[in-house]
C-alpha cells in the first residue's frame, strides 16, 4: 500500500481539500502534496496527525477495507456500545 495514495483516498472520501486536511493536521500543504505524490514519506508521528484529522486510527488507516463503509457511518458505529452493535447487526440481517 502506498501511504500517500491512502491519505488521498481518505481525504477525498471525506470531501477535504489538500488545504483543509493540512490545516486540520497542522502541517503544510506542500508537505501533504509531496506525501500524496509519493515523493516524501511521513514519520509515524506525522501520519498520526493525518489520521487524527481524518478521524481514523492508525490500524484503520492500514486496513483498506475499512474505507468501503461510509466514513460517517463507520464513525457512528464505533461510538455504539457492544450491545448496540449486536442489535444493529441483527437489525441489518433482518433487512435481507
Amino acid at each position: 500500500m502506498n501511504v500517500g495514495e491512502r491519505i488521498k483516498q481518505l481525504r477525498e472520501e471525506r470531501g477535504f481539500t489538500v488545504n483543509r486536511l493540512a490545516n486540520i493536521a497542522g502541517l503544510s500543504q506542500s508537505f501533504l502534496r509531496e506525501v500524496e505524490l509519493g515523493n516524501k514519506n511521513p514519520t509515524v508521528e506525522t501520519l498520526s496527525y493525518f489520521c487524527e484529522a481524518l478521524d481514523v486510527s492508525l490500524a484503520e488507516f492500514f486496513n483498506e477495507n475499512e474505507s468501503k463503509i461510509c466514513p460517517a457511518l463507520s464513525t457512528q458505529m464505533k461510538r455504539l456500545t457492544h450491545a448496540q452493535q449486536i442489535a444493529l447487526a441483527e437489525f441489518l440481517k433482518s433487512m435481507k
